[in-house]
């Protein structure tokens, strides 16, 4: 059984947040996609990326939350993997500054981003 402590908890947190945003729900439009996207993949293109990034931060995202998850029995690289997400939910906050959403699209990125650090920190 994992050992129950702030960091476990930011783990879980995030690495079943980011399997669910890529795997589960990944064509489905929320409040929060950037520009007028419905989907994931119509949010990069919002942003003016290439299809390959939308596959490079997918498989960035869902292998260091995969590492995450696994970190809760494993010892497995944590802290790069939270290190990864972090860096890329800064490129995500500057993504939906440079399309003009408003501040509320923002906080799914912030609060990610926010755990990430907290990881980096508690580990």
């Amino acid at each position: 059984m994992p050992e129950l402590s702030i960091a476990s908890f930011l783990q879980l947190a995030v690495g079943l947040g980011l399997l669910n945003v890529w795997l589960v729900r990944a064509g489905s439009a929320t409040g929060y996609r950037g520009g007028e996207a419905k989907s994931l993949k119509e949010e990069f293109q919002a942003y003016g990326l290439p299809d390959v990034a939308f596959y490079a931060v997918g498989a960035l995202k869902i292998v260091s939350a995969l590492v995450l998850l696994a970190g809760l029995w494993v010892p497995v690289p944590v802290v790069p993997a939270a290190g990864i997400i972090a860096l890329l939910m800064v490129g995500a906050l500057g993504m939906h500054v440079k399309v003009g959403d408003p501040l509320m699209r923002s906080l799914p990125a912030a609060s990610v981003l926010l755990m990430t650090v907290g990881i980096v920190l508690l580990a």
